[in-house]
Order: C-alpha cells, then sequence, then structure tokens
C-alpha cells in the first residue's frame, strides 16, 4: 500500500471513521451460555438469517403463483433454475441430479446474501473467513467423505497418476496432495476476496465524494466525475455478486464430479 493510502487511512481513523470498519462484527445479543461457548447473536449472524427467510419465502411464492404462462417474477426463477440444472448436467452428468436442489439452494444463498450486502448500512457475511472457509471446508469435507464412500481406499489413485515414471513420482504425488488440499482454501479465499476488495473501493469512493463535496467549489462541481465512477462500480459490483455465487458452485460441482469420476 502507498504513503498516500496510509496516511488517507490514518486520516480517516483521526475522524473515528475506518474503512475496515464495515467488515467489523459487532455483538447484538450476548449469549456466553459457558467460558468457551459462545453464541451470541452478531450481525453476522442477523444477515445470514435475513438471506435464509429471503431464500424459503422465494421458493414459497414460486410454488404457490406457479403458472404455465410465466410472469416476472416466475421466469426469473426459471431462468436461475435453468442456469444451476444446466450447470451441474454439464459438469455431473447423471450422477448430478441428486446433488441439484442443494446446488440450487447454494447458489441462491450466496447470490442473496452478496446482493444484500451491496445496500448501504447492510454487511455482508462473505466477505468474513468465517463465512467462506466455512462454506468451502464443509463442502471440502462432504466431497471427501463422497469420494471414500464411492470408490473405497481406490480413491487414493487419483494422487498417483498413471504412466508416471518412478523417478517422479514421489514429487507427482506431493504435488497432487498440496493441490488437492489446497481447493478448501482457493474456494473461500476467492470469494471473500473479491467480496472485501469490492466493499472497500465503494467505501473508499464514497469518502473520497464526501469530502470533495464538503470542500465546495471546484472541487464540489469536480465530485460529479467519481460518482459517475460509483454509478458504474455499482453495475460492476452487482455483475461480481453474481459471478462469486456462480463460480463458487461450479467449483463445487467440479469438485464432486471428482469424488465420483477419478482421472
Amino acid at each position: 500500500m502507498s504513503n498516500s493510502s496510509y496516511n488517507l487511512l490514518a486520516q480517516d481513523n483521526v475522524l473515528g471513521f475506518s474503512f475496515f470498519d464495515q467488515f467489523e462484527i459487532l455483538r447484538l445479543v450476548d449469549l456466553h451460555i459457558v467460558d468457551n461457548l459462545d453464541l451470541s447473536i452478531t450481525n453476522s449472524t442477523v444477515f445470514l438469517l435475513v438471506a435464509f427467510f429471503l431464500l424459503f419465502f422465494l421458493f414459497k411464492g414460486n410454488n404457490e403463483n406457479g403458472n404455465i404462462v410465466p410472469g416476472r417474477y416466475q421466469s426469473i426463477l426459471e431462468g436461475v433454475y435453468v442456469l444451476v440444472y444446466d450447470m451441474v448436467k454439464e459438469n455431473m452428468g447423471k450422477e448430478g441430479a441428486r446433488y441439484f436442489p442443494f446446488m440450487l439452494s447454494l447458489f441462491l444463498f450466496l447470490l442473496i446474501i452478496n446482493f444484500v450486502g451491496l445496500i448501504p448500512y447492510t454487511f455482508t457475511p462473505t466477505s468474513h473467513g468465517a463465512i467462506s472457509f466455512g462454506l468451502s471446508i464443509s463442502i471440502f469435507v462432504g466431497c471427501t467423505v463422497i469420494a471414500f464412500s464411492t470408490h473405497g481406499m481406490d480413491y487414493f489413485s487419483m494422487f498417483f497418476p498413471p504412466g508416471v515414471a518412478a523417478p517422479i513420482a514421489g514429487f507427482l504425488v506431493a504435488v497432487e496432495i498440496i493441490s488437492y488440499f489446497a481447493k478448501p482454501v482457493s474456494l473461500g479465499l476467492r470469494l471473500a476476496a473479491n467480496i472485501t476488495a469490492g466493499h472497500l473501493l465503494f467505501t473508499i469512493l464514497a469518502s473520497f465524494i464526501w469530502k470533495m463535496l464538503m470542500a465546495g467549489g471546484a472541487l464540489a462541481l469536480g465530485s460529479l466525475f467519481p460518482l459517475a465512477i460509483t454509478f458504474f462500480i455499482t453495475v460492476l459490483e452487482t455483475a461480481v455478486a453474481f459471478i462469486q455465487a456462480y463460480v463458487f458452485c461450479l467449483l463445487t460441482i467440479i469438485y464432486l464430479n471428482d469424488s465420483f469420476y477419478l482421472h
């Protein structure tokens, strides 16, 4: 980070504001049952529940109002349904049918969380490693359990590519093992990093525009330019929110496919 960026952050801290305040976990209801068990309700908990209830009513509304000739609302839901179904079918074939409900729920859940987080003064749980890595590690463990239940001990053969010369076999096995355990790290890190970067950019630009407006004169007039940029970044971040949910689900499907078919 450049010196000017550090000075800007320092100035905001003097004013009692930091660009990273939006990622702070706030304890809203303190529920310490015992010393090592904290069940407190936080802002992250609240917005996860908001996403859950929105997801519930999304499906509930579609079940009750489904029509042969769909309206706009039903058309959007059917479009999402087809998008996820095609993603599962193209990457897993018939084996993926049983996991389609899970993938559709995961995609909509992440999409709702990301979209709600774009609303000012809300909180985005996927910007925190506890949520993004919690999801990715859970999926990784689930895929591993499915792989061993399907192939048994033969699953270890995926770490040893066929036809490899003995002198480099040990090296390739080590690479395969490292890449295997890097899957949940890359899956969770990609989601958290992209969401965090977008929200930081939003906050920095908003702070910059506010300071220009408060300065008055030509600077206040010049604030129209970064304001226009913010509009385009809003469109970009909306696309990023969708893409990150899509990529997360796509990689999950690929990992599930690897659990069924050894290379």
